[in-house]
């Protein structure tokens, strides 16, 4: 196979699969059921099969969102607590990879149909976390279904540990955290307010599956990795005995072996209870790639595209000095960052992932709707980042 010389990352946002929308006929939620989900997801894989038809000189990877998903499984869990077992975060991650990366293997078919022989692999990936990462003591990734004020206050009575913010829509988290009994105080708020769980969300610092992931995209092929982040897990530090040394992992579970000569740890890893934000995983899978070309003397480019529910970044959003923002150099990027013009809850990991990529040598970044995508390339929609 002729090599390639760029590789594009597609990190989806949970819009692309699962959009929080408001009937208009109602004011109301609407549930997002199985049937809607794999139409959204169908839709957004044909408009990046175009774009791949379009540039068939790349390697792509996609990542993706669970939000909403993984908190789904998890309220399933704890709603049948009476009959089954609880399934822990990191469980619910790893079973939200598997459906969301089951769903969009559409884009196999879309690429089928175009006459590109091109297929998806979904790759479970483990992403390795700090255990002492201080966002364990501080939630603050939103997931699961979007709730009113009253669902929101009747889920925090019932459940202690439960944990919610409020925002008025999809796009602009107003990052109040409120305790149950504010919730439940009959406070008037408007109409669109949606409040959403909140769990811990470390940040990512390596990827157990990147080598597999590295193949599957130098074979021609588009792995879909990092799904929702990837599953939080921290390394596992051996207990020395006189000869030999142990691992400790979740459920009673312990591996041993002989201490090797080089006296080097295993990579031995257990699961912890959080969710990465996959736009940092996305990131952090796009620098570690380009470092990886990089050693093997590969002449390749990585760009990195957060698909997102906004046409472009926006400062002073929502307000009447509202402004898009068309092109971004590195310093005007962390200025604004560092401004605190994008809450933690929206813009500002996207952004963050951005800064990351860039100051690690990326030379372009987007942020833009899917529908916009081949526009933003090229410089006529979406925000462009660059070093």
């Amino acid at each position: 196979m002729m090599e390639k010389n760029k590789l594009i990352i597609f990190a989806l946002g949970g819009n692309e699969i699962s959009p929080i929308e408001i009937d208009p006929s109602t004011g109301k939620l609407i549930n997002q059921d199985l049937p809607r989900q794999w139409k959204r997801t169908a839709e957004t894989c044909e408009k990046i099969a175009d774009f791949i038809k379009e540039n068939q000189d790349c390697y792509y990877v996609v990542t993706h969102g669970n939000g909403p998903q993984i908190g789904n499984i998890l309220l399933r869990s704890e709603y049948s607590s009476n009959h089954l077992h609880k399934i822990p975060l990191d469980v619910c991650g790893a079973d939200s990879q598997g459906a969301l990366g089951y769903m969009l293997a559409q884009l196999s078919n879309s690429l089928q149909v175009r006459g590109l022989g091109v297929h998806t692999a979904e790759i479970i990936t483990q992403v390795i976390v700090d255990a002492e990462d201080p966002a364990f003591q501080n939630p603050s990734k939103f997931i699961g279904p979007p709730l009113t004020k009253e669902e929101a206050s009747r889920l925090m009575n019932e459940t202690p540990d439960y944990c919610a913010k409020f925002y008025k829509n999809a796009d602009n988290p107003e990052n109040h955290e409120l305790s149950s009994s504010s919730a439940s105080s009959g406070n008037t708020q408007d109409q669109l307010e949606i409040w959403r769980r909140v769990v811990p969300s470390p940040v990512p610092k390596g990827i157990v599956e990147i080598d597999m992931i590295e193949a599957c995209y130098l074979s021609g092929n588009i792995p879909i990795s990092v799904g929702g982040g990837g599953i939080p897990v921290v390394k596992v530090m051996p207990e020395q005995n006189e000869d030999s040394e142990t691992y400790k992992c979740n459920y009673g579970i312990s591996y041993n072996r002989i201490v090797p000569e080089d006296k080097k740890p295993a990579a031995i890893f257990k699961g912890v209870e959080g969710v990465v934000d996959k736009d940092l995983a996305s990131s952090l899978l796009a620098r570690m790639l380009m470092e990886r070309a990089q050693k093997r003397a590969q002449n390749l480019e990585v760009e990195l595209v957060i698909l997102t529910n906004v046409d472009a970044v926006k400062i002073n959003y929502q307000q009447p000095n509202e402004k898009s923002l068309s092109e971004l150099t590195l310093k005007e990027t962390s200025e604004l960052y560092e401004s605190g013009m994008f809450p933690d809850g929206s813009m500002g990991p996207k952004i963050k992932a951005m800064i990351d990529f860039l100051e690690c040598g990326g030379k372009r970044s987007y942020i833009t709707k899917v529908n916009l995508l081949q526009q933003t390339i090229c410089g006529e929609a979406g925000t462009r980042f660059i070093n």
